[in-house]
C-alpha cells in the first residue's frame, strides 16, 4: 500500500499520529543517547551550509516543522523572519511550549499540509524542508509537493531525503529483500537520478548538495534554485 493512499486528504498516513504524548516524545528524541545528539549535531550544521549556499536568505517557511527543531539555527540571523508550518498542530505547541521563550517569539507559525500552503505565491524567500521526502514512495506525490514549493518559494528550496549510491542504502536494500512483503511502508530510499529528474520535471535546478556523511549515510540535503521559466 502507498504511503499516499488518500492524497485528496493533502496528509501523510501517519502525520495524525501526532497527539501531545507523540510530539512530546518527538521533541526529546534528538537528545535521547550520544549517537542521536551527534546526528542532530551534524543535521543542525548542514542547514547551517545549506542556508549559506542558498544565499542567506531573509524570509524562511520552516515545513513541516515539527517541534522546532531547526529554529535555533533558523533564527540565527536576526533580520530573517521564520515562517513554520505542520498538518499537526500539536507538534507546533509543543514547539511553542518547550523551546526558549525567545526562540518561540520569533517564529510565525501556522498550520496546514505541506501539500497545500494557504499562503501566497513567492510567500518567502526559501522553503526548508527537512525529513519530509523520504517518507512519500510515489513520484507524483513528490511531484505534487515538489511544485507547491515552486509555487511557494521566490527563490530557493532545502530538502532533504534518503537517497542511494552509499554503504547505508546498500545495506537497507539487502535487509529489505530479506523481509516479508509488508502491506505498509513509511520510509523509502530514493534513486538520485529519478529524484533529480523530479526536481527538474517541478521546476528547479539542482544548486548544491549536502552528505550527511558521504559515501556512507543516506542523507542528502539538496539546495534548489527556481527556476522561472517553469
Amino acid at each position: 500500500m502507498s504511503l499516499m493512499s488518500n492524497l485528496d486528504t493533502n496528509q501523510l498516513e501517519f502525520s495524525e499520529k501526532y497527539n501531545e504524548l507523540h510530539a512530546k516524545a518527538y521533541f526529546y528524541k534528538h537528545a535521547d543517547g550520544l549517537a542521536r545528539k551527534l546526528s542532530n549535531w551534524r543535521d543542525q550544521q548542514v542547514a547551517r551550509n545549506a542556508l549559506k549556499i542558498a544565499g542567506n536568505p531573509l524570509t524562511v517557511l520552516d515545513v513541516p516543522c515539527g517541534t522546532g527543531r531547526f529554529w535555533e539555527v533558523l533564527t540565527e540571523n536576526p533580520e530573517r523572519s521564520v515562517f513554520a508550518s505542520d498538518n499537526s498542530q500539536k507538534m507546533i505547541d509543543i514547539g511553542l511550549q518547550y523551546r526558549e521563550k525567545q526562540l518561540s517569539k520569533k517564529i510565525h507559525t501556522f498550520k496546514a499540509s505541506a501539500f497545500s500552503l494557504p499562503v501566497s505565491d513567492g510567500y518567502v524567500d526559501t522553503i526548508f524542508c527537512i525529513r519530509l521526502l523520504h517518507h512519500i514512495g510515489q513520484s507524483e506525490d513528490r511531484l505534487k509537493l515538489l511544485k507547491e514549493f515552486h509555487r511557494v518559494t521566490k527563490s530557493t528550496v532545502i530538502v532533504s531525503l534518503w537517497v542511494d549510491g552509499n554503504v547505508k542504502a546498500w545495506k537497507r536494500k539487502k535487509l529489505e529483500s530479506s523481509r516479508a512483503d509488508r502491506d505498509y511502508q513509511n520510509r523509502y530510499v530514493i534513486p538520485k537520478q529519478i529524484i533529480e529528474k523530479e526536481f527538474t520535471e517541478a521546476g528547479f535546478r539542482i544548486k548544491d548538495h549536502l552528505d550527511f556523511l558521504p559515501k556512507y549515510a543516506m542523507w542528502r540535503t539538496y539546495i534548489l534554485e527556481k527556476d522561472e521559466n517553469m
